[in-house]
């Protein structure tokens, strides 16, 4: 996943290091040298990331943090400080002025790479929720964001998992003073108990006895109800591959022993305030006039948010020269399912298929009921190669298991036939939506259940 990274520093040397450095991983760079510069850069939407040098005349990196960060049009920018300053105290001092991590110089160039690909992920799904909320709040859908910008990250529910007396204890203790923590000392029910409570944060050991702690962060991201829990590590001097690795994995942010008990309150009260950040998009997408928007049946977005939002996705992509790719699926045969087990079984399948698909395709993709068997799933930032993939693994989610129905306890089979396009360097709605439709008869043409891409 490439991004676009602002590199703020007032030392060009500093600048054309880390413009290299990124450059060489096809990451686009932009650059600024002072505060103000940077702010307006980040103000025009040009950035996805910014490293920010702490140090710099006039406005220092600090100041210009805060400023990003109470703005709602920045506040969802990923701001990472580049420093000198190795002091917890300094770092503390970032944290509270809303950064979200840290590079001590000289900048290593794995950490670095990892940081950054991490906050690209977060951000690219942040983006898809402001442009949902943009839209819900433009049909008259509450606005609660300001609350969300300003909330301070306080009385969370958090999860210790450290089955080490001498370090849980002095975690627990420092996280009991702002948040409600439980501890659990059995990793291998820490996953079941983080699933079932409403934990907004999970603390995690990778010192754990005869139990690999990145086991655990794998199976909390792989599971619907975790997927989207903060985890921050707990780490030990010699840890460092391990915290790459679990940067890649998905984990959110990391301390290193010895733990100051003040970095770990900002950088929980990080995690806590971006995840709260995110619900309140969510939920403006939610609070949105659902007759207008909401298939009734399946819950998934109708034909008329799809009309509305597929423009703007598309302008997004071509402005970033990023691709997207569309993906129309209909329901094999589905009038036989009518005319043999009624419309109430055809309506179960229905719903079970908007599921199915719901729990295949990514977060950030955007799925709709076209109408009748008719189903349509957005994939920004995806190329053809991947968008055939996981469209792959929607069929065979769908071919591989029967539909129940509580209608006679009959289970159905079901498949399904899909088309695919890309958008072009010119984003045409219409020009999109037919050649995805003319690759879905191919696939009905050519045997049904089956994957085909639009050569155009």
């Amino acid at each position: 996943m490439t991004a676009r990274v602002l590199v703020v520093d007032d030392i060009l040397a500093n600048v054309k290091l880390l413009e290299a450095r990124l450059t060489a991983e096809y990451f686009d760079v932009l650059t600024a040298t002072n505060g103000a510069d940077a702010l307006a850069i980040c103000a025009e939407g040009q950035c996805d990331i910014v490293l920010l040098d702490v140090m710099m005349p006039g406005m220092d990196g600090f100041e210009v943090c805060r400023r990003l960060k109470a703005d709602s049009a920045t506040a969802h920018v990923p701001v990472v400080m580049v420093t000198a300053l190795d002091q917890p105290a300094d770092r503390v001092k970032g944290l509270e002025a809303g950064a979200d991590d840290f590079l001590t110089k000289p900048v290593d160039e794995v950490g670095l790479l990892a940081r950054v690909r991490s906050l690209s992920r977060l951000k690219v799904t942040l983006d898809e929720l402001r442009s949902r909320a943009r839209t819900a709040t433009n049909l008259g859908a509450t606005n609660n964001l300001a609350s969300a910008i300003a909330d301070k990250g306080l009385d969370a529910r958090v999860l210790v998992v450290d089955d080490r007396p001498s370090s849980s204890e002095r975690i627990v203790r420092s996280l009991s003073l702002h948040h409600r923590v439980d501890l659990e000392t059995e990793p291998q029910n820490a996953l079941f108990r983080a699933a079932d409570g409403d934990y907004e944060l999970v603390v995690v050991s990778l010192s754990l006895q005869d139990f690999d702690g990145l086991r655990l962060c794998s199976q909390l991201r792989s599971l619907e109800r975790t997927r989207h829990l903060p985890i921050l590590l707990i780490a030990d001097l010699e840890d460092g591959a391990k915290v790459l690795r679990g940067l890649d994995l998905g984990v959110n942010d990391y301390l290193t022993r010895p733990i100051d008990k003040n970095e770990l309150t900002a950088r929980s009260r990080t995690q806590v305030r971006r995840k709260r950040y995110a619900e309140a998009l969510n939920n403006n997408v939610q609070a949105s006039i659902e007759l207008a928007l909401v298939d009734s049946l399946t819950g998934l977005y109708n034909r008329r948010y799809l009309e509305m939002h597929l423009a703007e996705m598309l302008d997004h992509a071509a402005s970033r020269s990023r691709p997207l790719t569309l993906m129309i699926l209909d329901i094999d045969y589905f009038k036989a399912v009518n005319d043999t087990y009624g419309h109430d079984a055809g309506d179960e399948v229905l719903r079970a298929f908007a599921q199915r698909v719901k729990n295949v395709v990514r977060g950030a993709d955007l799925t709709c009921r076209l109408g009748g068997e008719e189903f349509v799933v957005v994939m920004p930032d995806t190329g053809m190669d991947l968008a055939g993939r996981i469209a792959e693994r929607v069929r065979s989610a769908i071919q591989d298991c029967n539909f129940s129905t509580g209608v006679a306890n009959r289970e159905i089979p079901v498949t399904v036939s899909i088309g695919l396009a890309q958008s072009v360097s010119e984003p045409d709605p219409d020009m999109l939506f037919r050649r995805a439709d003319r690759a879905l008869y191919r696939s009905k043409n050519e045997g049904r259940n089956r994957v085909t891409a639009d050569a155009a």
